[in-house]
């Protein structure tokens, strides 16, 4: 995570959103495309929605954090 976000905003983070956020990355990291890794990460939950528009949900979570899909794939 320290790649990703400076020591500041990592020590004005919740524990609880670390965990969570680093989850997150991992699994963009492991996915071919943002698409992909929204499909992973809500699973169970896009099942119950209208609209399944996965990556514009992770997009939306990863913008919280001031992060993008190309920050979390660059290497």
């Amino acid at each position: 995570m320290a790649d990703l976000l400076t020591a500041e905003a990592l020590a004005e983070m919740d524990p609880f959103d670390r965990v969570q956020l680093a989850a997150v990355v991992e699994t963009c990291r492991r996915s071919r495309s943002l698409s992909e890794a929204g499909r992973t990460l809500f699973a169970a939950s896009r099942t119950r929605r209208t609209s399944a528009n996965d990556a514009d949900r992770l997009r939306k979570y990863l913008a919280r954090f001031a992060l993008d899909w190309s920050a979390l794939t660059e290497r």
